[in-house]
């Protein structure tokens, strides 16, 4: 008597464990994305001296399109999700050769999608640690899910063909690699604080040498423009709010984005509300009462938004009309 032999159980549960893995991964981006476009305040605390959540969301990385980047996890981890699940969803021994034909199909884009994730989120990986040099858990949890669908895509199926594992990745790959330096072919990744030579923003990044002054931190070494401000006395216009500490990088970045000229205007306008203790210009008790966990924090038109924010996002959030030519983004 000839026994049949057993399907390992990685292999039976496969596609339940992608299905998953893949659904984490959306709720993952899901919850980032509604923080981007609403403002929020993603649930992760910079260390000291390291950027958190928040300055990756706010960062040129975390925007693809004009839209958020963790918008396009959340669309793929969503098409991986059904991939994974669309052939369980065919019942019955009539219906057995559509579903193994669907099955072959699925493995095939299960297959491309987690080549394509793994490279992308090896990309990100890259710009997290030596470009942005901050700690994401988010973005690390989402590239440990890539790679783990990939993984459970290679082992959890019966590939005959040996080549064609080989020859989807070189391709996807190739295409992934080249699409992801082309999107973000225009971010500067030295961070330098320049004037524009050809009108374009420039990108700014500020790592402190010296300690702040009490009085003022640290000087803000950019110029504003008109764009700058308008959208300064604008906020002032409309009763908005910043939280700050004098000695938090962040803050002086938010003010690197302005200029000198256009902070002078948030400054003078009491837009700017100063928080620490130990500053000769300090009010700790309307930063209580405000309940700012985190510097910078702006509330405009009540509305609370954590993080360094760019002149765009405050001009978006304010209902700002005018010229929007900023100088500066992060």
């Amino acid at each position: 008597m000839i026994r049949r032999r057993s399907t390992p159980w990685i292999q039976r549960w496969s596609r339940i464990l992608i299905a998953a893995i893949a659904a984490c991964g959306a709720l993952t981006t899901a919850y980032l994305t509604f923080e981007k476009l609403t403002g929020g305040n993603a649930n992760c605390v910079a260390q000291a001296g390291v950027k958190g959540c928040n300055d990756v969301l706010s960062s040129p990385w975390g925007t693809v399109f004009g839209q958020p980047l963790a918008l396009f996890g959340f669309l793929a981890y969503t098409s991986m999700l059904i991939f994974a699940l669309a052939p369980l969803a065919i019942k019955g021994a009539e219906n057995k050769d559509k579903r193994q034909k669907l099955e072959n199909v699925t493995w095939l884009l299960l297959l491309a999608g987690a080549i394509a994730m793994t490279v992308f989120s090896g990309y990100l990986m890259y710009v997290l640690f030596f470009q942005l040099k901050a700690f994401c858990p988010y973005c690390i949890g989402s590239a440990l899910f890539s790679l783990s669908l990939l993984v459970l895509t290679l082992i959890g199926h019966v590939w005959e063909d040996l080549g064609q594992i080989f020859f989807t990745a070189i391709i996807v790959g190739m295409v992934t690699l080249i699409g992801t330096l082309g999107v973000y072919a225009g971010v500067n990744p030295s961070g330098a604080i320049a004037e524009s030579t050809d009108g374009k923003p420039v990108q700014i990044t500020f790592t402190p040498k010296v300690a702040p002054n009490p009085e003022f931190g640290w000087e803000i070494t950019t110029k504003s423009g008109e764009s700058e401000l308008a959208l300064a006395r604008h906020l002032a216009k409309i009763g908005a709010k910043e939280y700050v500490a004098y000695w938090c990088p962040h803050c002086h970045e938010q003010k690197l984005l302005f200029g000198k000229e256009a902070y002078k205007e948030i400054e003078t306008n009491n837009v700017k509300v100063e928080c620490a203790n130990d500053s000769p210009k300090g009010k700790p008790e309307l930063c209580k009462a405000a309940k700012v966990e985190s510097f910078p924090t702006w509330i405009i038109n009540g509305k609370s938004y954590a993080g360094v924010q760019n002149l765009q996002e405050l001009a978006t959030n304010s209902g700002y009309t005018g010229s929007t030519n900023f100088k500066y983004f992060r």
